[in-house]
């Protein structure tokens, strides 16, 4: 039979309207429960704070606050179980904590609390629909478990933010990143990532062979990578662009794809280099100085330099852009239409562009041979470019079949994984020398 003294202290830490313990048992329980966890059963805090409480309270006064807490408490103790635990951590915060093996079940959790909360209730003759917002953190490796807990209440104000009745994963909500755009804790660290690796030299350029009909090296395109960090394009290019760094880092892939397509014709090598260019890039005032500031850096005959621009920006009726596009023309750059047919085509407006080049999109190439209508898209692409005075690429080519098909349909050149994957500098030398 537990000591009076021991029940004083159980009373004290319990809350006398839901129920559960208070917030102070809440940061002793989670450092005792953190000796528990192991890298197979993990500790996980769901916090909820319920939406609009303010306004139940402003409506049906204190008393009816008590009573909808009193409500809310049972349904989200029904939902987990009566022996789990829960803490009231403010008037309308909780906090469950517990040990799983199943990463997943937290959310899986989070959801059906979230549920349960929002099924309608009658309180003072008032029918309430309420809702919640809810933070989930798991316990890192080595991390103090209130910090754990902050993470979890940090997650939930996200949800709040957001609009409330939601659920935010802890390292996936939304925070003020450096120009004031709200990005996700994972989004902020890869962005930190590129400013270390713009300050410290660790991108480069690989280039990937853009293979003619006939066989012969056509060109190569210049493909960024971050290899400092190990970061892929599909990681960081969302970032860059979402964060205004696209534009830096086009300014110097541009630079670098001059340098290297002086450098191929000192070694004997014709060969020009596709570099892409994203619309933020195109859409700056200063792009064409830029352009110019690049070929003169690189002392490089500007027919070795082709700007791949995507179908958008060509339908772009923009000042700058238009701009940009004639003064891109003049300096002698060639220019490619890139991703063709993934868009919003505009035929009327393809009569008008001149490209040197156009790309079909990997799209209709992955169901090459078998899906007929996708070849007739390709073939018509095709001829269309033709007819236009471009040469016509298809990318993301991958076996001799593909390469039949498209050969047959009137496809120029070809760029894929068949030939070569995107390769360093002096992996691209080597390879050409050999197929020589």
């Amino acid at each position: 039979m537990p000591s009076i003294h021991h029940q004083n202290i159980q009373e004290s830490s319990t809350d006398p309207i839901t129920g559960f313990l208070n917030r102070a048992a809440c940061f002793n329980k989670i450092s005792q429960l953190a000796k528990q966890a192991t890298p197979v059963r993990r500790l996980f805090a769901v916090w909820v704070a319920l939406d609009r409480f303010k306004l139940v309270n402003e409506s049906c006064g204190h008393q009816g606050g008590d009573m909808l807490i009193f409500q809310i408490a049972s349904r989200l103790q029904d939902s987990t179980g009566t022996d789990t635990l829960w803490f009231r951590m403010a008037g309308d915060e909780f906090v469950h904590l517990s040990l799983a093996e199943d990463p997943d079940q937290a959310e899986q959790l989070a959801d059906t609390l979230l549920n349960a909360i929002q099924a309608p209730l009658s309180l003072n003759n008032l029918m309430l629909r309420p809702s919640a917002s809810l933070g989930i953190a798991t316990l890192g490796t080595n991390e103090f478990p209130h910090a754990c807990l902050e993470r979890a209440d940090h997650a939930m104000k996200s949800a709040k933010r957001a609009g409330g009745s939601r659920i935010v994963v802890s390292g996936r909500e939304l925070i003020p990143g450096r120009l004031g755009i709200r990005m996700a804790h994972d989004e902020l660290e890869t962005e930190n990532k590129l400013h270390i690796a713009i300050e410290q030299g660790g991108l480069n350029l690989h280039y990937q062979p853009i293979i003619a009909s006939d066989g012969s090296l056509l060109s190569v395109e210049a493909l960024m990578r971050c290899t400092s960090h190990q970061l892929s394009p599909a990681e960081f290019i969302p970032i860059a662009e979402k964060t205004g760094l696209i534009i830096r880092l086009g300014e110097w892939s541009l630079l670098e794809g001059a340098n290297f397509a002086r450098r191929l014709e000192t070694a004997g090598l014709r060969t020009s280099v596709s570099i892409n260019i994203s619309r933020a890039q195109f859409s700056m005032p200063h792009f064409p100085q830029t352009l110019h500031a690049a070929l003169l850096c690189a002392n490089v005959d500007p027919q070795r330099i082709e700007l791949e621009l995507t179908e958008s920006l060509f339908m772009d009726n923009s000042c700058i852009v238009q701009i940009n596009l004639r003064a891109t023309k003049d300096t002698g750059v060639k220019i490619s239409i890139d991703d063709f047919g993934t868009g919003f085509s505009c035929l009327a407006t393809l009569k008008d562009i001149h490209a040197s080049k156009l790309k079909i999109d990997r799209a209709f190439v992955v169901a090459l041979p078998h899906d007929k209508r996708a070849l007739s898209v390709v073939s018509a692409i095709a001829r269309l470019g033709k007819d236009l005075g471009m040469l016509v690429v298809a990318e993301g080519v991958e076996n001799q079949a593909q390469i039949d098909a498209l050969l047959e349909a009137g496809v120029h050149a070809i760029q894929g994984y068949i030939h070569a994957r995107p390769m360093p500098e002096d992996a691209l030398l080597k390879w050409v020398w050999n197929r020589k």
